[in-house]
């Protein structure tokens, strides 16, 4: 099951379980979506497999990349699947309904206008802040704080994308919660402006500056 706003696009060879969309939301070719949900304007590239994830808006997923991957039993005498996919194996044998439930718990959490790079990996139950990066082939096993850039494996901390005074002024605008028209008239100033400049012209604006804002 699917749920998609409007102006969606889900490409060819694309598995959605359970998920849904807002609106302007892309799934790239071959990608796997499951227990998931996308805000307005969020993306992913091809190939990308993201579960049991929260994924804000202006979200960039890059291709190859897993979101949220399932994770085995460590602590039982086996780790392999026969113990909670045992119906598959045995007719007299049910599902572990109650592993899949715990699995689905432990929800990632992706922010708004966030940045995650071609074969990169997130943990379940990590969030990335707002504005956050994450270099490709990194794997994301903490939480990152808002506009951090994280790389490596495991990731840590490679530089900030804005530095903190500039990061909370940007999260206090919350131009991601704009209409789409006030987007369209702000698009001159998304491109040339630097943030802070941006910042200066529309903090104090309305929430939603629709006509207030002059491009």
């Amino acid at each position: 099951m699917a749920r998609l706003g409007p102006e969606v696009v889900i490409d060819v060879d694309c598995q959605i379980v359970d998920s849904t969309f807002g609106a302007y939301c892309a799934v790239g070719r071959g990608s796997r979506i499951q227990h998931s949900c996308f805000g307005d304007y969020a993306y992913c590239d091809r190939n990308a497999d993201i579960a049991n994830t929260s994924v804000g808006k202006f979200a960039n997923i890059a291709s190859a990349t897993r979101i949220g991957a399932t994770d085995h039993p460590l602590d039982t005498a086996a780790c392999h699947h026969f113990l909670y996919r045992s119906d598959d194996y045995w007719d007299d044998a049910t599902r572990d309904d109650a592993f899949f439930a715990h699995r689905q718990s432990r929800r990632a959490f992706i922010g708004n206008d966030t940045w995650i790079g071609h074969g990169a990996m997130i943990k379940p139950e990590v969030t990335l802040g707002h504005g956050a990066v994450v270099a490709s082939g990194a794997i994301v096993t903490k939480d990152v704080a808002p506009y951090t850039i994280v790389a490596g494996t495991p990731a840590k901390v490679l530089r900030l994308r804005q530095p903190a005074r500039i990061a909370d002024r940007l999260i206090a605008l919350a131009w991601w919660d704009w209409s789409h028209d006030a987007l369209r008239q702000a698009l001159p100033d998304f491109r040339s402006l630097s943030a802070e400049a941006f910042l200066e012209k529309y903090e104090g604006v309305a929430a939603d500056p629709g006509e207030e804002i002059s491009a």
